[in-house]
């Protein structure tokens, strides 16, 4: 893990938003670097800041790591990481597309030199089914195929 992840992120419980974007057996996901040894391929989603509420959040994240504009759909379900120094609560949402243009974008609480978010594209089920569960967030362990995703309901440790 990269010493500025830790320096920001770490040591403290982190609630963050995610969304979940799925289109023709693709989900649209973001390849972060420096919170493993490798690539971490994960929905995107981040940090609710305080008086900002989950939705709104979610729809600046989406705008931030991928360029898009998304609706927030329903509740899916939620997965706590305690992984020291990292301990993360996650909310996840279905979201559906509203505009924008893919890019791969940045995370403002990084500086341009150790930015996280290398690459931001839509992945077809299979190609997540066959990554090491290493290089992918944890929820899609929880489901016998990825693209089941969004039918996971409850509180999951990961």
């Amino acid at each position: 893990m990269d010493k500025s992840v830790q320096e920001i992120y770490g040591n403290r419980t982190r609630v963050r938003v995610c969304g979940i974007l799925a289109l023709n057996d693709q989900i649209l996901l973001v390849n972060h670097r420096g919170l493993t040894d490798g690539s971490f391929w994960s929905p995107p989603g981040g940090g609710i800041e305080f008086g900002i509420s989950a939705h709104e959040a979610l729809v600046r994240e989406f705008r931030e790591e991928t360029g898009l504009i998304v609706e927030v759909g329903s509740f899916l379900f939620v997965t706590e990481l305690v992984r020291p120094p990292l301990h993360a609560v996650e909310l996840f949402f279905s979201v559906t597309l509203a505009g924008g243009t893919l890019q791969t974008g940045r995370d403002p609480e990084m500086g341009d030199a150790v930015q996280l978010i290398h690459d931001v594209r839509f992945m077809h089920f299979k190609e997540i089914d066959a990554m090491p569960p290493g290089e992918k967030h944890g929820a899609f362990g929880l489901t016998s195929a990825s693209g089941r995703i969004t039918e996971l309901n409850g509180y999951f440790r990961i």
